[in-house]
């Protein structure tokens, strides 16, 4: 057996890099596989980030044409196609290129040490004693197994691996479907605007987005609790009363496909020798499917407990318990809050939230929202903005929607 490194990072997304980038800088020999032959691709998120997220991570401004797009505003669609427009004091939010984002994070976390390997596949993991101990790797047809003194398991979703150590995956119930796209000739869209889409008819159990950029291209998508993501984005663009003036002529140049996980974080995301970030500990936002700031936030977590258990080689689940007690010390209110918007939204028939959006407009609920820079941690915005009078009138107003709907 090959013995490289005290840590084996499992993907090479950027929560797996962020987490390596994180743990070289803390002296620890780390070694990343990713089954891909480049890093970001294929890409499977549109990569709408909050500026302000990025920038207490350490990780914005960015180099480059890594970003693509500022926004300062939002413009969200009732199923009848009545808009509610928010308008912020400043750009809040960026559309970065995550083939590019991605390059950047896995570049940074080798400048600092880290060794990659990529075309290299994790089949399994090597358990011994009920404690991980590495994993299996395959790479073209040759197949090798590789020690460590304990895994991090980044490889998404699928959560593969993470079930090989008898820990219960993400909530299968709580997931929808998405395809993320982008498109050329769309039209009569403001630059440093992101529409958003509502309605059963086009996005059910979700939304749709359209996102521009600078040079007259745009990303758009959508995710659905039930059917077909590609169907109904082919009837956004041709029957909703606004998106269609947009993108209805519109040539999609690149569609992907992938699950969202809504459900909050797993019960537990750690075992012997072995922890789970980012989308297969479901590390993401239960409102908006995001699943970036937070999976990047539990992996600066993540690398902190994982060299204080390699200092004191100890990788026992009842010392490495503590990187779940800090995600929940830094996430669990945020996640309540997030949870209980999405029941909310969830209960919502297209009549109701056609109903939601005009009252929102006509109390003035997005003059409130004018100032807002915190977009990612919803339990912290919604502290800061309950006491304004139009808020707290809304909530009121959600909570007798939300109460009469659940008896």
């Amino acid at each position: 057996m090959k013995d490289v490194a005290d840590v084996i990072v499992v993907g090479g997304g950027p929560v797996g890099s962020f987490t390596a980038l994180k743990l070289s800088k803390l002296g620890a020999a780390v070694t990343v596989f990713e089954e891909h032959k480049t890093i970001g691709s294929p890409s499977h998120c549109a990569g709408h980030l909050s500026i302000r997220s990025l920038r207490k991570l350490g990780l914005y401004p960015l180099p480059g044409k890594i970003v693509e797009n500022t926004y300062s505003q939002a413009n969200f669609y009732a199923p009848s196609g009545f808009k509610f427009p928010v308008t912020l004091a400043k750009p809040v939010t960026c559309s970065v290129n995550r083939e590019a984002f991605d390059k950047y994070l896995a570049d940074k976390a080798e400048h600092a040490g880290a060794h990659y390997h990529l075309n290299s596949r994790v089949q399994s993991l090597l358990i011994e004693n009920g404690t991980v101990k590495g994993v299996t790797i395959k790479q073209g047809d040759k197949t090798e197994r590789v020690a460590a003194k304990i895994v991090v398991d980044a490889e998404g979703i699928s959560s593969r691996l993470l079930r090989q150590t008898g820990l219960a995956g993400l909530n299968g119930e709580r997931l929808v479907y998405a395809v993320e796209a982008e498109g050329e000739n769309v039209k009569d869209v403001a630059l440093d605007a992101v529409e958003v889409f509502t309605g059963e008819a086009y996005a059910p159990g979700f939304y749709a987005w359209l996102m521009p950029r600078l040079d007259g291209t745009a990303k758009l998508g959508l995710a659905t609790k039930a059917g077909n993501p590609r169907e109904f984005l082919q009837r956004l663009m041709r029957k909703h009363p606004v998106a269609s003036k947009q993108i209805g002529n519109a040539k999609i140049t690149r569609m992907a496909f992938h699950p969202i996980t809504l459900g909050g974080p797993i019960a537990k995301a750690y075992a012997n020798g072995f922890i789970a970030v980012g989308d297969t500990a479901s590390q993401v936002k239960p409102t908006t499917g995001g699943g970036v700031v937070f999976g990047l936030t539990c992996a600066g977590i993540a690398a902190e407990v994982v060299d204080e258990a390699v200092q004191r080689n100890d990788v026992s689940a009842s010392f490495l318990q503590v990187y779940q007690k800090r995600c929940v010390d830094r996430l669990k209110f945020d996640f309540s809050v997030m949870l209980r918007i999405r029941r909310f939204l969830d209960s919502l028939s297209d009549e109701k939230l056609d109903e939601v959006l005009r009252f929102c407009s006509r109390i003035g609920v997005n003059k409130t929202l004018e100032n807002v820079e915190e977009i990612d941690f919803q339990g912290q915005l919604l502290l800061k903005v309950v006491t304004k009078p139009a808020m707290f009138a809304a909530l009121c107003y959600f909570l007798k929607l939300y109460l009469s709907a659940n008896p």
